[in-house]
């Protein structure tokens, strides 16, 4: 639409009368259209070949970053944390300090190293009767274990929890001389011992 500058020097719509202010129009020139700012355009984006539009910092196709020169990472699955592991052993003694009437220290013993499931891991033995797998399975080393005996429990600050979970014969951490009670939690550092049943020693490595 074209407009028009009246006598008075207002932009109006109409040729023959200001809209604005109602003076005669007769003659007036049209108003002249301001002028269009250039597009500023910067080199083409190195990574893609797609033309910057101004000074953007951003590709608006791929990413690419003018300033640093990199192109944006795509968001991938997070690396897992190191894990802990545990070494089970039959200690002789925890055994003797705290021998179980009627019970034997075995003849044939083995030592094993596992790593600690996240988040949690049960220590107990397994019974189908019972409804108990856990994932520290001593069905086969330690009958003073309970089938539900202690709960190894991985905090959100990177700790292992210990809580009792009511076992027959304790829970005892390290060289302490009293058990956990039941529900009673404790938490565990590097080369802390856990000790249960009648011989068993859970020992507890952080990640190296």
């Amino acid at each position: 639409m074209s407009a028009y500058t009246c006598p008075k020097g207002h932009v109006s719509a109409t040729d023959d009368f200001c809209d604005t202010c109602g003076a005669r129009m007769s003659g007036a020139p049209p108003a002249a259209a301001p002028a269009a700012t250039p597009q500023v355009s910067g080199p083409a984006c190195p990574h893609c070949g797609a033309p910057r539009a101004g000074t953007g910092r951003f590709c608006e196709d791929c990413g690419f970053d003018h300033h640093t020169g990199k192109i944006p990472a795509l968001g991938g699955p997070a690396e897992p944390a190191p894990a802990w592991t545990a070494t089970i052993t039959a200690d002789r003694d925890y055994f003797e300090a705290n021998a179980i009437e009627g019970v034997d220290f075995p003849d044939h013993t083995r030592t094993r190293t596992i790593t600690l499931p996240s988040p949690q891991a049960r220590i107990g033995r397994h019974s189908t009767s019972k409804g108990t797998d856990p994932e520290i399975d001593l069905a086969d080393d330690d009958p003073g274990v309970s089938h539900a005996h202690a709960l190894l429990t991985l905090s959100v600050d990177g700790q292992w929890l210990l809580t009792d979970l009511g076992s027959t014969n304790g829970t005892y951490v390290n060289d302490e001389q009293k058990p956990l009670t039941a529900g009673q939690s404790r938490t565990l550092a590097d080369g802390d011992r856990v000790h249960v049943g009648a011989w068993t020693t859970i020992t507890l490595h952080a990640p190296s």
